[in-house]
């Protein structure tokens, strides 16, 4: 039996959805915050389902983001990163490109098990999905969120996390390095310092968080997905990446005091930081 690993790729991320009919929606949302000019961002969806055998059901799910706004291809290309050859970006291309990535997901899996698949006599649900999610746009910055899971047999799904901030002035993807010039193992010292300071969901008899307990590594790297409000950096880490799975994904904070004196001067002064 097949058991899917947990990647940052949408059309490796799965979510179970009982669907018997293809579910098209258009959706519009706007940006929590307003102060960089109220940009509205529509989304696209697909939902379908369908049986590989008769004790196996497969699901699909996904959510692409759609700004038909942006015009830049680079920074488009950067925003659709787990997507490939996406060449139009219009609310239409969008939806044909799920539509084929739904019926390219549901023939792998039908052709990956046909040797084995039949072996399974118990009802099982497979499913994969993907989603973007706007988180906020503010001065400029523009946070999405790339979240999956997926189930194809064995013990457990499996889930990831992709944080991205895009510099909407600048049309680019956000680097730390435009955050902040202290040295990578600094900051690794921060978050190992501060890796018990947002719950997981791992605690002790006592409720204190204890995820420090939990982990993989002897030294956190300071991962690229990474976020920020108007007070601190976020670590985002997604199971198995630096603790065993039974921690979940793990979110560790860096206050901007310290960080202080490596802050990028654009930066500080875009964010209001003082």
């Amino acid at each position: 039996m097949k058991n899917t690993t947990a990647v940052l790729a949408l059309s490796a991320f799965f979510l179970f959805a009982a669907c018997k009919k293809t579910e098209t929606v258009a959706a519009t949302e706007k940006a929590e915050n307003k102060p960089s000019g109220e940009m509205v961002v529509d989304s696209v969806k697909i939902s379908d389902s369908t049986k590989i055998t008769d004790s196996i059901k497969v699901a699909f799910m996904a959510k692409l983001l759609v700004f038909p706004s942006l015009k830049d291809k680079k920074l488009l290309d950067s925003i659709y990163f787990q997507e490939k050859n996406i060449k139009d970006f219009s609310k239409q291309g969008l939806q044909a490109y799920l539509e084929k990535e739904k019926q390219n997901y549901f023939s792998s899996v039908k052709n990956d098990s046909k040797d084995w698949a039949s072996d399974i006599t118990y009802a099982q649900n497979w499913y994969s999905s993907s989603h973007m999610n706007l988180i906020s746009n503010t001065n400029g910055y523009m946070h999405i969120q790339y979240t999956g899971s997926g189930y194809e047999g064995g013990a457990h799904d499996n889930y990831g996390f992709s944080e991205r901030v895009f510099d909407l002035k600048n049309n680019k993807k956000l680097e730390l390095k435009d955050i902040t010039s202290m040295p990578a193992g600094k900051i690794g010292d921060i978050l190992m310092k501060n890796v018990n300071k947002i719950n997981s969901g791992t605690t002790d008899a006592e409720g204190e968080v204890k995820n420090s307990e939990m982990l993989l590594v002897d030294k956190i790297p300071a991962t690229n997905n990474f976020y920020f409000d108007q007070d601190r950096l976020y670590f985002h880490y997604s199971p198995y990446e630096i603790a065993a799975f039974a921690a979940g994904d793990i979110t560790i904070p860096v206050s901007w005091e310290e960080l202080k004196g490596t802050l990028n001067t654009e930066f500080k002064e875009r964010m209001k930081i003082k």
